[in-house]
This record gives structure tokens, C-alpha cells and sequence, in this order.
């Protein structure tokens, strides 16, 4: 931009952007000298843009932090990341209980957008398509997931009111380590300090949380995500299986994942590696372990080896069909 109203507005998106800008880096970005530059940056402040300057061998310019600007200027390339990610937001439920809240912002910056800009926009996200259907709705309160963040941040009890899936409910108090987003969902995995033990819950079945007095230490080298995954591979579920796999973590791993089941540590002589799940259903085991192509033992139950007999029987007659 040559005019220097547009170099003013190129200015003041170099500083939404975030950090701080040194004056040779943003007198090289508007092609000006560094006395012009702070020329630029008083006229932002006349116009009630709360420009600070910061001092030092690396000083600059940055925003005041928390500050809205007016107007909000993103580039073509940035108006579309944020749209796509709040249209894939919705789709995979990583959205707030607050669900017009993705729809009315993404609305919004279409309408604000120059006609060009919003035209190839819409253009995308006319051809955009998804392979699945969108995902039940599983989407927390907006206070809940801000209430719980800041506990796991400053390591902070709360208390939550939970309605568990038999619908029962309850308060209790909580230690949160972390927040992981799994498989469209938000779960918030810490301890009960009442009867110390391992708890994982769904956000969105959080009907309130508060912050409550203390604080709690977190035990080291604890990976919430990991933490989340076993949980689901540990549950209880109506069958317990054992089996024994020939082949690496990884081949396993692809077929059955860390939140379906659980693998020993190192595998034992030939290349053996035990492997342990629970299932409320066995009738998807066998077409999975026919995938994975390793060789395999059935410790327990004997019902799934029935189930991969008859399945490879199936296999074995259709095969045989002319």
C-alpha cells in the first residue's frame, strides 16, 4: 500500500497478529523509515488503539493484551481458516454448549467480508463435503470447560454436579489434571480427593462446576490424554478378552488401538506381545483380527473362539463360490 491511510490499517493488522513488533521489522513490512513508523503507531493511539511500546534490545510495538479491536481484519487466507475450523468444529462436537455461538461468528464474518473474498469463500465451502454424518451433539457448557481449565492450570480443587449415563446425579469434589477432546468429546480426567481414585468424566455432562479453596500437586510424568485412553480400554464391559499377538506395537496398534486395549510393555520370546480389552460385544473382534493378518492365541473367552471359527468358516465357504 502507498497511501498512508493504507499503510496505517496494514499497521494495525501486523499488530493484531499478536507479540511485538520491532520498528525495523515493521518499518521493512511498510516500507517506510522507523520515524514514520512511530508517525503510524501515534495515529493508531488517536484513534483510541491502546498501542504500548516496549523497551529493550528487543522492544517494539504490541496491543494492549485483552483488547478488542475494531475492525477485526483477516486476510483471505485467514477468514478461511477460521471458517473451516468452526464449520469442523461443529461437525466433530469440539464446539461450547452455546451451539449458535459457531454459526452466528461464522455468519458474521462472512457478512463483513469484501463480495470478491466472500464469493470464494462460499465457493469452497459449497464443495466442501464430509465422508460421516455429523456427530450426536456432546457439546460442554462454555463455563464449565473455562471453570475446569483454570483449575488444571492453576491446580485448583473444584467441585462439579455430574449426571453419569445411568442418570444418576451427583456432586463431588475433583482434582483435574487435564482436559483431552477424544472421538468428538471433552473429558476432564483427575482424582476424588474423598476416596482417592482415578476419575475421568465427560464435560458435557457437567451441569456446573466451582472453584473451591487449595491447591493439589499433579504426579509427575502423568499424560491426561494417555490417561483418558486407558480408562476407555480398562472400563468395565461385559467381556474380558486375553490375547496373545505375534507382531510389533505398531501392526497391533493399527488395528487395535490405546483406547480399545491395553498391550504388555515388551514382548516376550518370538516377538509375542499380551494383549488385553474389554467389550460389551465380540462380534467385531473377529473381522479385526482377520485384518490384522498376525498370527494370534485366544486365552479367554472361549466364546470369541467360537466366533472366529464360524467367521473363518464364512470366509472359507465364500472363497470356495464360484
Amino acid at each position: 500500500m502507498t497511501r498512508p491511510t493504507g499503510r496505517v490499517l496494514t499497521l494495525l493488522e501486523l499488530l493484531q497478529s499478536g507479540g511485538v513488533r520491532t520498528i525495523a521489522e515493521l518499518a521493512d513490512r511498510l516500507d517506510v523509515d522507523g520515524r514514520t513508523v512511530r508517525r503510524y503507531v501515534d495515529q493508531l493511539v488517536d484513534l483510541d488503539v491502546p498501542v504500548e511500546a516496549v523497551r529493550g534490545r528487543y522492544g517494539g510495538y504490541r496491543l494492549a493484551p485483552g483488547y478488542r479491536v475494531p475492525p477485526l481484519m483477516l486476510s483471505d487466507d485467514e477468514a478461511l481458516a477460521v471458517l473451516l475450523g468452526l464449520i469442523a468444529g461443529r461437525r466433530t462436537g469440539l464446539t461450547t454448549a452455546a451451539g449458535t455461538a459457531g454459526e452466528t461468528a461464522a455468519a458474521k464474518i462472512r457478512r463483513v467480508l469484501p463480495e470478491r473474498v466472500a464469493r470464494r469463500l462460499g465457493t469452497v465451502l459449497d464443495a466442501l463435503a464430509f465422508t460421516g454424518p455429523p456427530g450426536e451433539p456432546a457439546a460442554p457448557d462454555a463455563d464449565v470447560l473455562l471453570t475446569v481449565a483454570d483449575a488444571v492450570r492453576h491446580r485448583r480443587p473444584v467441585a462439579i454436579r455430574y449426571t453419569d449415563r445411568a442418570g444418576r446425579r451427583s456432586e463431588r469434589p475433583l482434582h483435574a489434571y487435564g482436559i483431552v477432546s477424544h472421538a468428538g468429546r471433552w473429558y476432564v480426567t483427575g482424582t476424588d480427593p474423598e476416596i482417592g481414585e482415578d476419575r475421568t468424566f465427560r464435560l458435557d455432562r457437567i451441569a456446573g462446576a466451582r472453584t473451591l479453596p487449595g491447591t493439589f500437586e499433579v504426579p509427575a510424568g502423568l499424560d491426561p490424554a494417555q490417561r483418558v485412553l486407558s480408562g476407555f480400554a480398562t472400563a468395565g464391559y461385559r467381556h474380558e478378552v486375553t490375547l496373545r499377538i505375534r507382531g510389533t506395537a505398531e501392526q497391533i496398534r493399527a488395528h487395535l488401538p490405546a483406547g480399545v486395549a491395553t498391550l504388555s510393555e515388551e514382548p516376550a520370546a518370538g516377538g509375542w506381545l499380551r494383549v488385553e480389552l474389554r467389550a460389551e460385544r465380540l462380534d467385531w473382534l473377529p473381522p479385526v483380527l482377520a485384518a490384522l493378518d498376525r498370527p494370534f492365541v485366544i486365552e479367554r473367552p472361549d466364546e470369541l473362539r467360537t466366533l472366529v471359527l464360524a467367521f473363518a468358516d464364512r470366509l472359507a465357504t465364500r472363497a470356495r463360490q464360484s
